[in-house]
């Protein structure tokens, strides 16, 4: 019997792979670099299903040039490199990975707003320079501190209530702000929410962990970071366009906030000439959040058990357009 043929994007780890050999013949993307939009469309002419990565576009386009698709398992929770809506007309199931990256990604904020409140960066380079000569002086490298200084939180979702639970730890005053209240996190959490201009105001920490929609596109730009107070500093752990970087930029440079703290950008990658990277007070890492091994394994054994059942036909464990079943049964 003829296995199903299935296109994998991106190298993932071996006993995820071991795993959906089981199941499917794999042609599997070499290379670091993801394809092109015509090379991706190329390789989806003859599979039965694609296992994806944020910067794959799944478009009308791909579709049209896949006609043997049953399933697509993205290797993430964020989907806004898929046109879900056409993806969902042609009832193709989109499988994610909600749930796993939650912690990883509440763990690498904290070490974002740390690593700028304290000038981990700028002390770390400043030592590798050579520059270190005194043992001590109370007035080099001062800071801001974390515990019980006013976090505001933007984005209620899994993410953020990881981070809220970090930050009473800290024992760090919190205040959130989300498209629709939440008083059942309100009191587990002992939050208060806030309109989101008088949360850029009233914050020391301001941390970012919502979706990218046409909504969300730049809804931190010029306005909202001249809200913010000379001592507070951004962290961005979601997606880079919901900052304006110019904005960004100019907040930064002519210190209208203390410093910020990135792990995704607009664009992504980074571009080398970029204006933020000629700045000292700020951090960026490249798109690490969920960057630790046992999270990346779990996500990728999800990503697998997802195209497998599609594969087959059966539900997918966690599917992002349930509506494909509804419209089925009808």
């Amino acid at each position: 019997m003829t296995m199903p043929k299935v296109f994998v994007t991106r190298h993932i780890l071996e006993s995820a792979l071991d795993t959906l050999a089981a199941h499917a013949d794999i042609d599997l993307w070499p290379d670091d670099q993801p394809p092109t939009p015509a090379q991706l469309r190329e390789k989806s002419s003859d599979v039965d299903g694609l296992l994806t990565n944020i910067m794959d576009r799944i478009d009308s386009d791909l579709l049209d040039a896949a006609p043997r698709l049953k399933v697509i398992s993205q290797l993430s929770v964020g989907l806004d490199n898929i046109d879900l809506a056409e993806v969902t007309r042609r009832r193709i199931p989109v499988g994610y990975t909600p749930g796993i990256l939650a912690k990883s990604t509440a763990d690498l904020t904290f070490a974002l707003m740390m690593a700028a409140a304290r000038r981990i960066g700028e002390s770390e380079r400043w030592v590798r320079q050579g520059n270190w000569q005194l043992a001590h002086h109370p007035m080099h490298w001062l800071g801001i501190d974390i515990h019980e200084s006013t976090l505001g939180i933007i984005g209620m979702g899994q993410i953020g209530q990881e981070v809220a639970k970090r930050a009473r730890g800290f024992d760090m005053n919190l205040l959130y702000y989300s498209k629709t209240r939440k008083p059942e996190l309100e009191s587990l959490h002992s939050m208060q929410y806030r309109t989101l201009p008088n949360l850029m105001k009233e914050c020391d920490f301001v941390s970012l962990h919502i979706p990218l929609n046409e909504e969300t596109r730049h809804i931190i730009s010029e306005p909202q970071l001249k809200m913010m107070k000379p001592t507070s500093i951004l962290i961005n752990a979601s997606r880079g366009p919901v900052v304006d970087p110019e904005a960004l930029y100019n907040a930064l440079n002519e210190k209208w906030i203390y410093s910020a703290a990135l792990d995704v950008t607009e664009p992504e990658p980074i571009a080398p000439d970029s204006p933020l990277l000629s700045l000292d007070n700020i951090i960026i890492t490249p798109h690490i959040g969920s960057a630790a091994l046992p999270t990346r394994l779990n996500t990728m054994m999800l990503a697998t058990r997802n195209l497998i059942c599609g594969l087959n036909g059966d539900i997918l464990e966690t599917c992002a357009n349930t509506e494909v079943y509804q419209s089925q049964s009808e």
